[in-house]
């Protein structure tokens, strides 16, 4: 079953005068869950760590922002909206139930949405500071952001989500194919096989009028790309000026499997087997 978190209520204590308070959103992280700030702040910290980010100038403004931002309400109202009656809709759509607990926080803009593991139960986290950055907190963009995230939880609990080789070429292949499968779920629950949350100002329209240089360029990054020179996967990142533009090839990547291979089985293939379709996928 999924089960709900709503720390809505809790998200403004965590301010003094307008600034976040990082000792009273440790206390209110370990109350969600213990441990969660830990987890999150390593998670920050690695970013920090590579001398292109620091806390007062990438970090805490985006959080400082939730306090005062007009559109916290919206997100929240969105969020119970798109929550209600969720489980029924999976089942109905895919025929499987899923066990995940979805917990609405703040975070230390870790991610709009995170799918993780709490004591041994798979969750999602979603960070309001980065919704409210990303202007998502709309209900069709709330709708993506969740669906897109249980996207993630069925290749984990009804496939496989983590492969791993020893060839960076198939992990961020495979990284390409995972975020496909997500979108290919989240289009599904909509029930619009053309729709991305991230289409805004000609998003969409654009990334379709360059598929064939997206597929080229993400190929030939392959051989150098690493976590933090990546430039497809987050809205941090910048391909032409568009961020999150692997999400859309992924998605290509999957729609065109489709065509041949069952979603239940495709969710169960081995890496080297993506990689090949991969292959094939770029060759066209």
């Amino acid at each position: 079953m999924i089960k709900i978190t709503d720390t809505f209520s809790l998200v403004k204590n965590l301010y003094n005068s307008g600034t976040f308070n990082l000792e009273r959103w440790k206390e209110y992280a370990d109350g969600i869950h213990f441990g969660l700030a830990d987890m999150l702040l390593s998670d920050m910290n690695e970013y920090i760590a590579t001398g292109k980010y620091t806390f007062e100038k990438d970090f805490l403004p985006i959080i400082n922002n939730v306090c005062t931002n007009n559109k916290l309400g919206t997100l929240h109202d969105s969020f119970v909206k798109v929550t209600d009656n969720l489980n029924q809709k999976v089942v109905c759509r895919f025929g499987k139930e899923l066990d995940v607990h979805i917990i609405l926080y703040l975070g230390l803009c870790n991610a709009a949405g995170w799918v993780t593991s709490l004591s041994g139960r798979v969750t999602v986290l979603l960070g309001v500071e980065k919704i409210l950055e990303l202007n998502w907190q709309d209900i069709n963009s709330m709708r993506g952001l969740i669906y897109h995230e249980l996207g993630h939880v069925y290749q984990m609990q009804h496939g496989i989500l983590e492969r791993e080789s020893s060839d960076s070429r198939s992990n961020f292949v495979w990284q390409l194919f995972t975020e496909g499968v997500a979108m290919y779920f989240e289009q599904a629950l909509v029930g619009d096989l053309n729709y991305y949350h991230q289409d805004i100002n000609g998003w969409n329209d654009w990334c379709r009028e360059h598929l064939p240089q997206i597929k080229r360029d993400f190929n030939s990054d392959l051989d150098s790309m690493t976590q933090f020179n990546q430039r497809y996967f987050g809205d941090w990142c910048d391909y032409c000026g568009k961020g999150d533009v692997g999400y859309y090839l992924g998605a290509e990547f999957v729609h065109h499997l489709l065509k041949t291979h069952s979603f239940d089985d495709m969710i169960n293939y081995d890496i080297e087997k993506v990689y090949e379709l991969y292959c094939e996928f770029t060759a066209l």
